[in-house]
């Protein structure tokens, strides 16, 4: 699998990377997304950053997705004790939070844990939360994000190809998941996470961690993706 996690951090160099701050509308509608982090480097010899998180979208939502994620539409930080924070919309940001948290071993964790995006989590749950402290971790997140992570994609149309354990996703992750050279460092913040799949894989996922890598034929399916997003790039530029 190691020799299939460096031909897919390789071939993906062929793209440029996206720092914050960035355009919405120079980002496709469809597509699957690599984040890489600062000071996490790939096990492949050299210093090159490795891939800490892969994810898709459903159909027409890549740039919603990288909203959510990046917390660009300022205007979700006015929540309140009835609304559901940032972080409930963002599995991504969920999961940097858990592992702030858990670094302090902030009893709060218990907390953010709550799914407060139904009506029932709210009414049973919402008098326990602290919005202020809410805001200060979201804020946090952000920064995080911001200053912390880039990210890489390829221009990706087909849902169905996309998505679910049949989908290219998954294998892309398990193909990096299972890489036995790519190692998260001493100081990554995700070694702090209470979630056992992200400490042991190194990503910042839990799910398709066991799934197998990519196969031949998505190795052509790639390399023909990376090839028309070139295209479509610089028909943008």
């Amino acid at each position: 699998m190691s020799d299939l996690c460096k031909w897919l951090h390789e071939q993906l160099e062929q793209l440029p990377l996206i720092r914050f701050p960035f355009e919405l509308e120079q980002l496709p509608k469809n597509g699957i997304y690599f984040f890489y982090e600062k000071g996490e480097i790939w096990g492949h010899g050299g210093n090159k950053l490795r891939i800490v998180r892969i994810g898709t979208h459903k159909e027409g939502n890549f740039r919603s997705r990288i909203r959510e994620h990046y917390l660009l539409d300022e205007s979700k930080m006015n929540f309140d004790s009835a609304k559901p924070a940032p972080h409930e919309r963002s599995i991504f940001r969920k999961n940097i939070g858990r592992a702030l948290l858990n670094k302090t071993k902030d009893d709060y964790l218990k907390i953010w844990e709550i799914d407060f995006t139904t009506k029932k989590s709210r009414e049973e749950f919402g008098y326990e939360r602290d919005i202020e402290k809410e805001k200060k971790i979201e804020s946090d997140i952000t920064r995080i994000l911001k200053e912390k992570f880039s990210f890489r994609f390829i221009k990706f149309d087909s849902q169905v190809k996309r998505m679910g354990t049949k989908g290219l996703e998954s294998s892309l992750i398990g193909t990096v998941a299972n890489c036995g050279l790519c190692r998260p460092s001493l100081n990554w913040l995700g070694n702090y996470s209470p979630k056992m799949e992200i400490k042991n894989s190194g990503l910042w996922l839990v799910q398709h961690l066991k799934n197998k890598g990519i196969t031949e034929e998505d190795k052509a399916t790639i390399l023909e993706a990376i090839t028309k997003t070139k295209k479509w790039i610089e028909e943008k530029t």
